[in-house]
């Protein structure tokens, strides 16, 4: 009997990993991992994230394998992605830190292909739904522990950052570990949530739920990086908004004069950038970060097109993330500069790379949400304008939840205009000669 058994308990293996289903706890654990790092690392370490980062990729593989004849490859690796991420593994050819270079590139490329995975098994309503569910989640864990920390024992939980600052009306941070981040998720979660509604995935109430959770995480944040994201959303948005009820024939000249627009609108924000910044009281917060850039521009030029060597989070006690804590006599895990960042660790060709990456994603995305009637190519689009204004004042874009978030967008853009895929439609449409 157990013989019978055995080759039906291996064929119903595959079966599962092609189950709808598979995909669909497999979407929502990834992003609940992605989202949730901090928490993680916080209570069961490093050793536990990687362990939990490595049964994800198999389960990937393995699902990727049970359904590689239903998926289609062709023009959805945006090749961008594969330079920035191979020139950050070449660093390890010149750098001091070679083993810190491979294990960075590795958990780098974990992300990714999870990211990848996603995209090639759900459509793109469905990573909206199952953004929308982690956030939810994780969102209502956050204000628990807040609550419990704040109101109920009034003890601060130093294992998680938690200061149990709720009752005096923030900043809190909840499993994030940081109050930007907190207020980062929480743009994302605003965004995911209002296109769950408008596609109608979830109830009024669910949406007004959701709403009122996802204003109250970005309020009581009290991060000025993220007011400043607000505005640039918001920006962005009524632009979309303005472009999709456009006729086509008026569109292109919108999106050109759009485009001149924000160069104006850049330029003037960078000259008056320090009275933007003592009109939102934010001078203590850019004091701190632009101390930490003048450490990492005077590095910079040690190795300008190479780089130092990708490390992803600074380690403590190896150059040159020790000079600037030395310096600066603090210690930092990340150069608070998505751009910087990169400029630091792999160079000036990392940086072309890097930017190359997400003006593709960005441009794709737009055009996109801006010429596709379906309201679910908005989400893209918008969440981008969240990744890479945040990467002005933070490294989020190149770590975890905001690197998995940037891969996503990226590959689902490069979906929809990938010109390896106009290039083989071409061709599908010369006659082929006759076979002899």
């Amino acid at each position: 009997m157990s013989d019978r058994r055995g080759p039906r308990a291996v064929r119903e293996v595959p079966e599962a990993f092609q189950s709808p289903h598979a995909a669909a706890a497999f979407s929502l654990i990834t992003f609940g991992l992605a989202f949730a790092t901090p928490a993680i690392r916080s209570i069961i370490g490093w050793p536990g994230l990687i362990g939990a980062l490595v049964v994800l990729v198999a389960l990937g593989i393995g699902i990727l394998i049970a359904r590689r004849d239903a998926i289609e490859w062709h023009g959805l690796l945006p090749i961008s992605i594969l330079i920035f991420i191979g020139w950050c593994g070449l660093s390890a050819f010149w750098t001091e830190y070679q083993w810190v270079t491979a294990s960075s590139v590795l958990y780098q490329a974990a992300f990714a292909f999870l990211g990848i995975t996603i995209v090639l098994t759900r459509d793109l309503i469905q990573i909206v739904r199952s953004v929308g569910t982690v956030l939810r989640f994780l969102l209502v864990v956050s204000f628990g522990v807040e609550l419990l920390s704040g109101l109920i024992l009034d003890v601060p939980f130093r294992f998680l950052g938690v200061d149990g600052a709720l009752a005096l009306g923030g900043p809190i941070q909840g499993i994030f570990g940081t109050r930007n981040m907190l207020g980062f998720v929480a743009l994302i979660a605003i965004v995911t949530f209002v296109i769950e509604w408008r596609t109608r995935s979830i109830t009024r109430g669910l949406f007004i739920f959701s709403a009122i959770l996802g204003g109250a995480a970005l309020l009581f944040s009290g991060s000025p990086v993220t007011w400043l994201v607000v505005t640039v959303l918001l920006f962005a948005t009524l632009a979309l908004y303005g472009l999709r009820k456009a006729k086509p024939d008026v569109r292109l000249r919108l999106q050109w004069a759009l485009l001149g627009l924000t160069v104006v609108g850049a330029v003037a924000t960078y000259f008056a950038r320090v009275r933007v910044i003592n009109l939102l009281n934010v001078g203590s917060e850019f004091e701190y970060r632009y101390s930490l850039w003048i450490q990492m521009w005077q590095l910079i030029p040690v190795h300008p097109l190479e780089g130092w060597g990708w490390a992803g989070f600074w380690r403590t006690g190896i150059p040159p993330f020790a000079n600037i804590d030395f310096a600066l006599s603090q210690g930092h895990s990340t150069g608070l500069n998505a751009f910087l960042d990169v400029y630091l660790q792999v160079g000036l060709v990392g940086l072309l790379a890097f930017v190359a990456l997400i003006g593709l994603a960005f441009v794709r995305s737009w055009l996109l949400a801006s010429n596709r009637r379906v309201v679910t190519y908005t989400w893209p689009a918008l969440v981008l304008v969240v990744v890479i204004a945040t990467s002005a004042a933070e490294s989020f874009a190149l770590l975890d939840a905001g690197w998995l978030l940037l891969v996503v967008c990226a590959a689902n853009a490069s979906q929809g205009q990938s010109w390896r895929r106009r290039l083989r439609s071409k061709d599908a449409l010369v006659p082929q000669p006759p076979l002899e």
